[in-house]
């Protein structure tokens, strides 16, 4: 119904910012990573927008992108996961990011959201899985080739017991094209410094 809004910005108060477009002034929940991306207070400001009718409300979330803004709307068709939690998982991941979570299946990235645990991130992959393909790079199949490559090489560190921030310090210090054996070899040398 409401898909976009255009209009001078007039208060900004984290997750909520008001609107006015031509006296009439909106409240848009919106997600911190278009949060930040907002300019100051008084200043022109375009958003594409998610209406949502309730029993007992009517609510605007507000998006920078289309991406942020599709992605929103396949979070929000996963059973149990209402706009809320599809705006605070937005907050804790990029659209990219999340893409890349659910075709790697790294459970661990999602959890790491507040309020989400473990069978929410588990029954997400799930559900999300060919569905934020567009997110990544078109998906080549060379991409998704590095990718698997990648999440090898991450699951091999994690299993000889580094953490996820010293794994994916090393994996992201590995050339592009590495194989898996090798990138396991480069990143434990790399760890072991």
């Amino acid at each position: 119904m409401i898909g976009k809004l255009t209009g001078t910005l007039a208060a900004k108060h984290p997750p909520e910012v008001i609107i006015d477009c031509h006296g009439v002034g909106y409240e848009v929940q919106v997600p911190m990573g278009t949060f930040y991306q907002l300019p100051a207070v008084g200043q022109s400001v375009s958003l594409l927008t998610h209406f949502v009718v309730r029993e007992d409300a009517q609510l605007l979330y507000g998006f920078a992108t289309a991406q942020e803004r599709q992605t929103f709307r396949e979070l929000i068709k996963v059973s149990g996961v209402g706009p809320r939690t599809a705006l605070s998982i937005l907050s804790g991941l990029s659209a990219d990011d999340l893409a890349q979570a659910v075709s790697l299946q790294e459970v661990g990235r999602l959890v790491k959201v507040p309020g989400i645990g473990k069978k929410t991130a588990e029954r997400l992959l799930l559900e999300l899985k060919g569905k934020l393909g567009d997110a990544i790079s078109a998906g080549s199949s060379a991409l998704q080739a590095t990718s698997a490559e990648r999440a090898d090489i991450l699951q091999a560190l994690l299993a000889l017991g580094y953490n996820d921030k010293e794994a994916n310090a090393a994996l992201k210090a590995l050339p592009a094209d590495v194989g898996v054996s090798e990138g396991i070899k480069l990143a434990l040398k790399a760890l072991a410094k």
